[in-house]
Protein backbone atom coordinates (compact mmCIF):
# COMPACT_ATOMS: atom_id res chain seq x y z
CA UNK A 1 0.00 0.00 0.00
CA UNK A 2 2.89 2.22 0.71
CA UNK A 3 4.15 1.59 -2.79
CA UNK A 4 0.93 2.18 -4.00
CA UNK A 5 0.46 5.62 -2.29
CA UNK A 6 4.06 6.79 -3.15
CA UNK A 7 3.34 6.06 -7.01
CA UNK A 8 -0.02 7.95 -7.09
CA UNK A 9 1.52 11.11 -5.10
CA UNK A 10 4.82 11.14 -7.96
CA UNK A 11 2.66 10.90 -10.91
CA UNK A 12 0.43 13.45 -9.74
CA UNK A 13 3.07 16.29 -9.32
CA UNK A 14 4.29 15.05 -12.70
CA UNK A 15 0.93 15.75 -13.51
CA UNK A 16 0.91 19.10 -11.72
CA UNK A 17 4.42 20.18 -13.75
CA UNK A 18 2.98 19.32 -16.96
CA UNK A 19 -0.50 21.68 -16.81
CA UNK A 20 1.46 24.53 -18.20
CA UNK A 21 2.37 22.67 -21.33
CA UNK A 22 -1.18 22.43 -21.98
CA UNK A 23 -1.67 25.66 -22.44
CA UNK A 24 0.17 25.54 -25.68
CA UNK A 25 -0.35 21.89 -27.15
CA UNK A 26 -2.74 20.88 -29.55
CA UNK A 27 -3.45 17.29 -28.38
CA UNK A 28 -4.94 15.24 -31.06
CA UNK A 29 -5.32 16.92 -34.36
CA UNK A 30 -3.51 20.31 -33.75
CA UNK A 31 -5.70 22.57 -35.14
CA UNK A 32 -4.72 26.23 -36.30
CA UNK A 33 -6.71 29.30 -34.96
CA UNK A 34 -8.99 30.81 -36.71
CA UNK A 35 -6.54 33.33 -37.71
CA UNK A 36 -4.35 31.18 -39.15
CA UNK A 37 -7.25 29.04 -40.30
CA UNK A 38 -7.99 28.75 -44.17
CA UNK A 39 -11.22 30.48 -45.01
CA UNK A 40 -10.91 32.92 -41.75
CA UNK A 41 -13.35 36.43 -42.74
CA UNK A 42 -12.31 39.65 -42.34
CA UNK A 43 -15.51 40.68 -42.75
CA UNK A 44 -17.54 41.41 -39.23
CA UNK A 45 -21.18 42.05 -38.28
CA UNK A 46 -23.41 43.08 -35.26
CA UNK A 47 -24.99 39.97 -34.21
CA UNK A 48 -28.55 40.40 -33.55
CA UNK A 49 -29.75 37.04 -32.49
CA UNK A 50 -30.36 37.30 -29.13
CA UNK A 51 -31.05 33.74 -28.33
CA UNK A 52 -27.51 33.19 -28.78
CA UNK A 53 -25.02 33.19 -25.94
CA UNK A 54 -23.21 36.20 -25.41
CA UNK A 55 -19.12 35.05 -24.80
CA UNK A 56 -18.33 35.00 -20.74
CA UNK A 57 -16.21 37.71 -19.56
CA UNK A 58 -13.81 35.79 -17.93
CA UNK A 59 -12.69 31.83 -18.32
CA UNK A 60 -13.40 30.23 -21.53
CA UNK A 61 -15.73 30.76 -24.66
CA UNK A 62 -18.20 28.46 -25.47
CA UNK A 63 -19.07 26.14 -28.20
CA UNK A 64 -22.73 26.66 -28.89
CA UNK A 65 -25.75 24.05 -30.55
CA UNK A 66 -28.94 25.04 -30.85
CA UNK A 67 -28.27 28.20 -29.05
CA UNK A 68 -27.10 26.60 -26.19
CA UNK A 69 -23.62 26.72 -24.58
CA UNK A 70 -22.70 22.64 -24.34
CA UNK A 71 -19.44 23.71 -22.70
CA UNK A 72 -18.30 26.19 -19.57
CA UNK A 73 -15.80 26.25 -17.35
CA UNK A 74 -14.83 26.74 -13.66
CA UNK A 75 -11.24 28.04 -12.21
CA UNK A 76 -8.95 25.69 -11.91
CA UNK A 77 -6.52 26.29 -8.73
CA UNK A 78 -3.75 26.88 -11.23
CA UNK A 79 -2.18 29.98 -12.01
CA UNK A 80 -0.65 29.56 -15.20
CA UNK A 81 -4.05 27.83 -16.74
CA UNK A 82 -6.81 29.16 -14.78
CA UNK A 83 -9.67 27.31 -15.93
CA UNK A 84 -10.60 24.31 -16.36
CA UNK A 85 -13.06 23.13 -19.32
CA UNK A 86 -16.62 21.98 -17.93
CA UNK A 87 -19.07 20.08 -20.60
CA UNK A 88 -23.12 19.51 -21.33
CA UNK A 89 -23.77 16.03 -22.73
CA UNK A 90 -20.24 15.94 -23.03
CA UNK A 91 -20.78 12.84 -24.54
CA UNK A 92 -23.63 13.51 -27.15
CA UNK A 93 -21.37 16.06 -28.13
CA UNK A 94 -17.20 14.96 -28.22
CA UNK A 95 -17.42 14.69 -31.53
CA UNK A 96 -17.97 18.22 -32.56
CA UNK A 97 -16.21 20.02 -29.17
CA UNK A 98 -13.63 17.31 -28.88
CA UNK A 99 -11.67 17.98 -25.71
CA UNK A 100 -9.35 20.33 -23.71
CA UNK A 101 -7.76 18.85 -20.85
CA UNK A 102 -5.21 20.68 -18.70
CA UNK A 103 -3.06 17.42 -18.98
CA UNK A 104 -3.65 15.82 -22.81
CA UNK A 105 -4.27 18.84 -24.84
CA UNK A 106 -7.01 19.80 -26.92
CA UNK A 107 -8.50 18.82 -30.26
CA UNK A 108 -11.39 19.28 -32.44
CA UNK A 109 -13.59 22.33 -31.97
CA UNK A 110 -11.96 22.71 -28.76
CA UNK A 111 -8.56 22.50 -30.70
CA UNK A 112 -9.46 24.46 -33.90
CA UNK A 113 -11.01 27.39 -32.38
CA UNK A 114 -8.27 27.52 -29.76
CA UNK A 115 -7.74 30.75 -30.57
CA UNK A 116 -11.24 32.15 -29.96
CA UNK A 117 -11.98 30.18 -26.71
CA UNK A 118 -8.64 30.66 -24.91
CA UNK A 119 -7.45 33.79 -26.40
CA UNK A 120 -5.54 35.29 -23.02
CA UNK A 121 -3.07 31.69 -23.76
CA UNK A 122 -1.05 33.88 -26.09
CA UNK A 123 -2.51 37.47 -25.46
CA UNK A 124 -3.24 38.07 -21.67
CA UNK A 125 -6.05 39.80 -20.79
CA UNK A 126 -7.78 38.95 -23.91
CA UNK A 127 -11.56 38.00 -23.96
CA UNK A 128 -12.65 35.04 -25.10
CA UNK A 129 -15.78 34.29 -27.82
CA UNK A 130 -18.41 31.87 -28.82
CA UNK A 131 -17.90 29.42 -31.59
CA UNK A 132 -21.52 28.69 -32.90
CA UNK A 133 -21.79 25.36 -34.36
CA UNK A 134 -24.98 24.24 -37.39
CA UNK A 135 -25.59 20.86 -35.33
CA UNK A 136 -29.12 20.16 -34.87
CA UNK A 137 -29.51 18.79 -31.30
CA UNK A 138 -32.89 17.00 -32.25
CA UNK A 139 -30.64 14.53 -35.47
CA UNK A 140 -27.88 14.87 -33.25
CA UNK A 141 -29.35 12.85 -30.38
CA UNK A 142 -31.73 10.54 -32.87
CA UNK A 143 -28.62 9.25 -34.06
CA UNK A 144 -26.47 8.90 -30.84
CA UNK A 145 -29.19 7.05 -29.53
CA UNK A 146 -30.00 4.80 -32.67
CA UNK A 147 -26.59 3.90 -32.83
CA UNK A 148 -26.51 2.69 -29.38
CA UNK A 149 -22.77 2.36 -28.83
CA UNK A 150 -21.76 0.09 -31.41
CA UNK A 151 -18.53 0.79 -33.20
CA UNK A 152 -19.63 3.32 -36.22
CA UNK A 153 -20.44 6.90 -37.05
CA UNK A 154 -23.77 9.45 -38.55
CA UNK A 155 -23.06 12.67 -40.31
CA UNK A 156 -25.89 14.57 -41.94
CA UNK A 157 -25.14 17.87 -44.11
CA UNK A 158 -27.45 20.59 -45.02
CA UNK A 159 -27.57 20.28 -48.84
CA UNK A 160 -27.96 23.56 -49.52
CA UNK A 161 -25.45 25.21 -47.50
CA UNK A 162 -23.21 22.22 -46.31
CA UNK A 163 -24.00 22.72 -42.52
CA UNK A 164 -23.57 19.87 -40.99
CA UNK A 165 -26.68 18.78 -38.87
CA UNK A 166 -25.32 15.84 -36.97
CA UNK A 167 -22.19 14.56 -36.44
CA UNK A 168 -21.56 11.44 -34.22
CA UNK A 169 -19.19 8.69 -33.50
CA UNK A 170 -19.73 6.18 -30.97
CA UNK A 171 -18.73 4.80 -28.49
CA UNK A 172 -18.18 8.11 -27.33
CA UNK A 173 -16.56 9.55 -24.22
CA UNK A 174 -17.39 12.38 -22.10
CA UNK A 175 -14.59 14.76 -22.02
CA UNK A 176 -15.10 16.37 -18.48
CA UNK A 177 -13.67 12.74 -16.84
CA UNK A 178 -10.20 13.77 -17.62
CA UNK A 179 -10.47 17.90 -18.64
CA UNK A 180 -8.45 18.28 -15.01
CA UNK A 181 -5.35 17.02 -13.32
CA UNK A 182 -6.13 14.80 -10.58
CA UNK A 183 -5.34 11.49 -10.18
CA UNK A 184 -9.28 10.89 -11.07
CA UNK A 185 -9.02 12.18 -14.58
CA UNK A 186 -5.73 10.41 -14.99
CA UNK A 187 -7.49 7.65 -14.49
CA UNK A 188 -10.53 8.36 -16.76
CA UNK A 189 -8.02 9.09 -19.64
CA UNK A 190 -5.74 6.10 -18.73
CA UNK A 191 -9.48 3.80 -19.20
CA UNK A 192 -10.25 5.58 -22.29
CA UNK A 193 -7.06 5.48 -24.28
CA UNK A 194 -6.99 1.17 -23.52
CA UNK A 195 -10.44 0.86 -24.76
CA UNK A 196 -9.84 -1.97 -27.36
CA UNK A 197 -13.06 0.07 -28.88
CA UNK A 198 -11.24 3.16 -29.58
CA UNK A 199 -13.87 5.62 -28.18
CA UNK A 200 -11.54 8.60 -28.33
CA UNK A 201 -11.34 7.98 -32.26
CA UNK A 202 -13.78 10.15 -34.37
CA UNK A 203 -14.91 7.68 -37.35
CA UNK A 204 -16.83 10.69 -38.41
CA UNK A 205 -13.74 11.75 -40.49
CA UNK A 206 -10.89 9.45 -39.49
CA UNK A 207 -11.61 6.36 -40.39
CA UNK A 208 -11.79 5.62 -44.01
CA UNK A 209 -13.42 1.66 -44.85
CA UNK A 210 -14.78 -0.24 -48.21
CA UNK A 211 -17.99 1.90 -48.63
CA UNK A 212 -19.48 -1.07 -50.25
CA UNK A 213 -22.75 -0.91 -52.63
CA UNK A 214 -22.88 3.20 -51.70
CA UNK A 215 -20.59 3.27 -54.47
CA UNK A 216 -22.60 2.36 -56.69
CA UNK A 217 -23.95 6.13 -56.76
CA UNK A 218 -20.21 7.39 -57.78
CA UNK A 219 -20.58 4.35 -60.65
CA UNK A 220 -24.06 5.28 -62.41
CA UNK A 221 -23.02 9.00 -62.23
CA UNK A 222 -19.97 8.13 -64.11
CA UNK A 223 -22.02 5.76 -66.38
CA UNK A 224 -24.86 9.07 -67.25
CA UNK A 225 -22.28 11.54 -67.86
CA UNK A 226 -20.31 8.88 -70.31
CA UNK A 227 -23.48 8.88 -72.27
CA UNK A 228 -23.74 4.63 -71.75
CA UNK A 229 -27.51 5.34 -71.05
CA UNK A 230 -29.75 7.93 -71.98
CA UNK A 231 -31.42 7.27 -68.68
CA UNK A 232 -31.62 5.30 -65.30
CA UNK A 233 -35.15 3.15 -66.42
CA UNK A 234 -32.67 1.88 -69.69
CA UNK A 235 -32.11 -1.76 -69.50
CA UNK A 236 -28.74 -2.58 -69.36
CA UNK A 237 -28.24 -5.63 -71.14
CA UNK A 238 -25.86 -7.06 -68.06
CA UNK A 239 -27.03 -11.33 -67.06
CA UNK A 240 -27.62 -11.91 -63.90
CA UNK A 241 -24.19 -13.14 -63.66
CA UNK A 242 -21.42 -11.09 -64.98
CA UNK A 243 -17.40 -12.40 -65.64
CA UNK A 244 -15.36 -9.43 -66.40
CA UNK A 245 -13.08 -9.41 -69.40
CA UNK A 246 -10.19 -11.18 -68.07
CA UNK A 247 -11.34 -12.49 -65.13
CA UNK A 248 -13.13 -15.91 -64.17
CA UNK A 249 -14.94 -14.57 -60.73
CA UNK A 250 -18.70 -13.64 -61.83
CA UNK A 251 -20.11 -10.91 -60.31
CA UNK A 252 -24.13 -12.11 -59.08
CA UNK A 253 -26.99 -10.02 -58.32
CA UNK A 254 -30.55 -11.34 -57.39
CA UNK A 255 -32.05 -13.52 -60.51
CA UNK A 256 -35.43 -12.20 -59.80
CA UNK A 257 -34.35 -8.67 -60.40
CA UNK A 258 -30.78 -8.02 -61.63
CA UNK A 259 -30.88 -9.68 -65.31
CA UNK A 260 -30.70 -6.72 -67.62
CA UNK A 261 -31.49 -4.16 -65.30
CA UNK A 262 -32.15 -0.92 -65.48
CA UNK A 263 -29.75 1.65 -62.78
CA UNK A 264 -32.79 2.37 -60.97
CA UNK A 265 -33.72 -0.86 -60.59
CA UNK A 266 -29.80 -1.78 -59.84
CA UNK A 267 -29.70 0.89 -56.77
CA UNK A 268 -32.65 -0.64 -55.14
CA UNK A 269 -31.32 -4.15 -55.33
CA UNK A 270 -27.91 -3.74 -55.10
CA UNK A 271 -27.14 -5.66 -58.09
CA UNK A 272 -23.22 -6.19 -58.18
CA UNK A 273 -23.57 -7.52 -61.69
CA UNK A 274 -25.06 -4.73 -63.13
CA UNK A 275 -22.67 -2.27 -61.57
CA UNK A 276 -19.23 -4.29 -62.35
CA UNK A 277 -20.76 -4.06 -66.29
CA UNK A 278 -20.69 -0.19 -65.68
CA UNK A 279 -17.32 0.50 -64.69
CA UNK A 280 -15.77 -1.67 -66.87
CA UNK A 281 -17.98 -0.24 -70.16
CA UNK A 282 -17.06 3.28 -68.51
CA UNK A 283 -13.41 2.60 -68.20
CA UNK A 284 -10.63 3.28 -65.38
CA UNK A 285 -10.03 6.86 -66.51
CA UNK A 286 -13.50 8.00 -66.40
CA UNK A 287 -14.20 5.87 -63.64
CA UNK A 288 -11.28 7.49 -61.17
CA UNK A 289 -12.27 11.47 -62.81
CA UNK A 290 -15.61 10.74 -61.15
CA UNK A 291 -14.86 9.51 -58.30
CA UNK A 292 -12.27 12.45 -57.46
CA UNK A 293 -14.46 14.68 -58.64
CA UNK A 294 -16.83 13.77 -55.86
CA UNK A 295 -14.61 14.08 -53.03
CA UNK A 296 -12.36 10.91 -53.37
CA UNK A 297 -8.52 10.98 -53.24
CA UNK A 298 -8.97 14.74 -51.37
CA UNK A 299 -6.33 15.41 -48.70
CA UNK A 300 -7.27 18.84 -48.22
CA UNK A 301 -11.14 18.50 -46.90
CA UNK A 302 -11.47 20.48 -43.43
CA UNK A 303 -14.47 20.70 -41.48
CA UNK A 304 -12.88 22.82 -39.90
CA UNK A 305 -10.47 20.15 -38.70
CA UNK A 306 -8.80 17.71 -41.58
CA UNK A 307 -10.91 14.76 -42.93
CA UNK A 308 -8.74 11.52 -43.76
CA UNK A 309 -8.72 11.11 -47.17
CA UNK A 310 -10.81 8.47 -49.25
CA UNK A 311 -9.58 6.71 -51.31
CA UNK A 312 -10.06 5.45 -55.28
CA UNK A 313 -7.00 3.68 -56.62
CA UNK A 314 -5.54 4.14 -59.81
CA UNK A 315 -4.36 2.09 -62.92
CA UNK A 316 -7.03 -0.71 -62.57
CA UNK A 317 -7.53 -3.79 -64.47
CA UNK A 318 -11.36 -5.05 -65.96
CA UNK A 319 -11.62 -7.02 -62.88
CA UNK A 320 -10.17 -4.41 -60.23
CA UNK A 321 -12.87 -2.16 -62.02
CA UNK A 322 -15.38 -4.24 -61.44
CA UNK A 323 -14.44 -5.01 -57.45
CA UNK A 324 -14.14 -1.41 -57.00
CA UNK A 325 -17.84 -0.91 -58.84
CA UNK A 326 -18.84 -2.66 -55.66
CA UNK A 327 -17.32 -0.59 -52.75
CA UNK A 328 -14.23 -3.03 -52.18
CA UNK A 329 -10.72 -3.59 -53.91
CA UNK A 330 -8.82 -1.04 -52.29
CA UNK A 331 -11.47 2.20 -52.42
CA UNK A 332 -12.44 3.51 -49.06
CA UNK A 333 -14.52 6.21 -47.48
CA UNK A 334 -15.20 8.37 -44.29
CA UNK A 335 -18.67 8.93 -43.32
CA UNK A 336 -17.95 12.56 -44.16
CA UNK A 337 -17.35 11.88 -47.88
CA UNK A 338 -20.44 9.55 -47.96
CA UNK A 339 -22.76 12.53 -46.85
CA UNK A 340 -20.64 14.50 -49.52
CA UNK A 341 -21.59 12.22 -52.08
CA UNK A 342 -25.32 12.03 -51.34
CA UNK A 343 -25.45 16.31 -50.89
CA UNK A 344 -23.76 16.40 -54.67
CA UNK A 345 -26.74 14.30 -55.97
CA UNK A 346 -29.70 15.81 -53.77
CA UNK A 347 -28.14 19.17 -54.67
CA UNK A 348 -27.94 18.97 -58.61
CA UNK A 349 -24.38 18.02 -59.13
CA UNK A 350 -22.68 20.83 -57.87
CA UNK A 351 -20.19 20.03 -54.98
CA UNK A 352 -21.10 20.90 -51.30
CA UNK A 353 -18.35 21.42 -48.78
CA UNK A 354 -19.19 19.92 -45.22
CA UNK A 355 -19.14 22.96 -42.45
CA UNK A 356 -19.52 22.57 -38.67
CA UNK A 357 -18.95 26.03 -37.63
CA UNK A 358 -21.69 29.01 -38.98
CA UNK A 359 -20.39 31.92 -37.20
CA UNK A 360 -17.36 33.12 -34.42
CA UNK A 361 -19.52 35.99 -31.88
CA UNK A 362 -16.40 37.88 -30.64
CA UNK A 363 -16.04 39.27 -26.84
CA UNK A 364 -17.64 42.13 -28.44
CA UNK A 365 -20.67 40.95 -29.59
CA UNK A 366 -19.29 41.11 -33.31
CA UNK A 367 -19.85 38.35 -35.46
CA UNK A 368 -17.49 36.61 -38.06
CA UNK A 369 -19.25 34.47 -40.86
CA UNK A 370 -16.52 31.85 -41.80
CA UNK A 371 -15.99 31.83 -45.83
CA UNK A 372 -15.72 28.48 -47.61
CA UNK A 373 -13.23 26.48 -46.69
CA UNK A 374 -13.10 25.13 -50.06
CA UNK A 375 -12.67 27.58 -53.25
CA UNK A 376 -13.95 25.28 -55.62
CA UNK A 377 -16.94 24.94 -53.17
CA UNK A 378 -19.93 24.98 -55.41
CA UNK A 379 -18.54 23.58 -58.78
CA UNK A 380 -20.32 21.38 -60.81
CA UNK A 381 -19.44 17.25 -60.01
CA UNK A 382 -21.71 15.88 -62.51
CA UNK A 383 -24.52 17.31 -64.67
CA UNK A 384 -27.87 18.32 -63.45
CA UNK A 385 -29.79 15.72 -65.79
CA UNK A 386 -27.58 13.34 -64.31
CA UNK A 387 -28.43 14.52 -60.78
CA UNK A 388 -32.05 14.86 -61.38
CA UNK A 389 -32.13 10.79 -62.84
CA UNK A 390 -30.00 9.59 -59.81
CA UNK A 391 -32.58 11.08 -57.75
CA UNK A 392 -35.43 10.23 -59.52
CA UNK A 393 -34.07 6.35 -59.18
CA UNK A 394 -33.58 6.94 -55.41
CA UNK A 395 -36.75 8.30 -54.70
CA UNK A 396 -38.27 4.80 -55.42
CA UNK A 397 -35.83 3.05 -52.84
CA UNK A 398 -36.12 4.77 -49.54
CA UNK A 399 -34.39 8.08 -50.63
CA UNK A 400 -31.55 5.65 -50.47
CA UNK A 401 -28.96 3.12 -50.85
CA UNK A 402 -27.27 0.64 -48.37
CA UNK A 403 -23.84 -1.25 -48.62
CA UNK A 404 -22.53 -3.99 -46.98
CA UNK A 405 -18.73 -5.70 -47.17
CA UNK A 406 -17.38 -8.94 -45.66
CA UNK A 407 -13.59 -7.64 -44.89
CA UNK A 408 -10.46 -9.89 -44.15
CA UNK A 409 -8.45 -9.03 -41.12
CA UNK A 410 -5.26 -11.26 -39.85
CA UNK A 411 -6.24 -10.50 -36.41
CA UNK A 412 -10.02 -10.92 -36.21
CA UNK A 413 -10.27 -13.68 -39.25
CA UNK A 414 -12.91 -11.36 -40.65
CA UNK A 415 -15.17 -8.33 -40.08
CA UNK A 416 -17.53 -6.78 -42.08
CA UNK A 417 -18.76 -2.87 -42.59
CA UNK A 418 -22.68 -1.65 -43.55
CA UNK A 419 -23.37 1.49 -44.85
CA UNK A 420 -26.55 3.99 -45.42
CA UNK A 421 -26.52 6.38 -47.28
CA UNK A 422 -30.27 8.67 -47.39
CA UNK A 423 -32.33 11.96 -47.93
CA UNK A 424 -33.80 13.46 -45.24
CA UNK A 425 -36.89 16.05 -45.31
CA UNK A 426 -36.19 18.53 -42.51
CA UNK A 427 -38.42 20.50 -41.30
CA UNK A 428 -36.94 23.73 -41.23
CA UNK A 429 -33.77 23.07 -42.86
CA UNK A 430 -32.59 22.58 -46.24
CA UNK A 431 -33.17 18.71 -47.11
CA UNK A 432 -30.22 16.65 -45.35
CA UNK A 433 -27.61 14.36 -46.72
CA UNK A 434 -27.07 11.23 -44.27
CA UNK A 435 -24.19 9.00 -44.25
CA UNK A 436 -24.66 5.75 -41.70
CA UNK A 437 -21.69 3.26 -41.34
CA UNK A 438 -21.24 0.70 -38.68
CA UNK A 439 -18.61 -2.12 -37.96
CA UNK A 440 -19.22 -5.29 -37.09
CA UNK A 441 -16.20 -7.11 -35.87
CA UNK A 442 -17.56 -10.86 -35.93
CA UNK A 443 -16.53 -13.13 -38.37
CA UNK A 444 -19.70 -14.59 -38.73
CA UNK A 445 -21.52 -11.26 -38.96
CA UNK A 446 -24.73 -11.40 -40.91
CA UNK A 447 -25.27 -9.24 -43.77
CA UNK A 448 -29.18 -8.98 -42.87
CA UNK A 449 -28.79 -7.99 -39.84
CA UNK A 450 -26.13 -5.12 -40.42
CA UNK A 451 -27.89 -3.46 -43.41
CA UNK A 452 -31.38 -3.52 -41.15
CA UNK A 453 -28.93 -1.77 -38.20
CA UNK A 454 -27.55 1.26 -40.38
CA UNK A 455 -31.43 1.40 -42.31
CA UNK A 456 -32.43 2.20 -38.52
CA UNK A 457 -30.32 5.04 -37.81
CA UNK A 458 -30.63 6.45 -40.64
CA UNK A 459 -34.86 5.97 -40.26
CA UNK A 460 -34.64 7.46 -36.75
CA UNK A 461 -32.22 10.37 -38.17
CA UNK A 462 -34.77 11.05 -40.67
CA UNK A 463 -37.57 11.35 -38.24
CA UNK A 464 -35.66 13.79 -36.20
CA UNK A 465 -34.95 16.04 -39.41
CA UNK A 466 -38.50 15.82 -40.32
CA UNK A 467 -40.13 16.78 -36.75
CA UNK A 468 -37.39 19.58 -36.37
CA UNK A 469 -38.76 23.18 -36.06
Amino acid sequence: MPTTKRHWASLAALLTLLVPLAGCGTGGDGGTGIGKRAGASGGKSRDDEQSIPRPPKAGLGDIIVGNRAITGSRPSGNRKVPYRRTYADGELYATVTGYRSLVYGRNELESAYDDVLNPGASSPGSRPGNVVTAISPAVQRAAMDALDGREGAAVAVDVRTGHIRALVSTPSYDPATFSGNSMEDSRGWIELTGNRHKPLLNRTRKESTPPGETFHLVVAAAALEKGLYSSVDEATDTPASYTPPGSSKALTGDPAHCGNASIRTALRYACGNIFARLAVDVGEAQLAATAQSFGFNDDELLIPTPVNPSDYPRGRNAADLAAAANGSGGVTATPVQMARVMAVIAGGGKQVHPQLVTKVVRADGSVEQPKDLAEDDGRRVVGQRTAAQLQSALRTSADGVTGWVRQWDVNSGGESVSWSVSLARSGDEGPMAIAVYLSNPRASSDRADDVALTERVVERMRRAAAASH
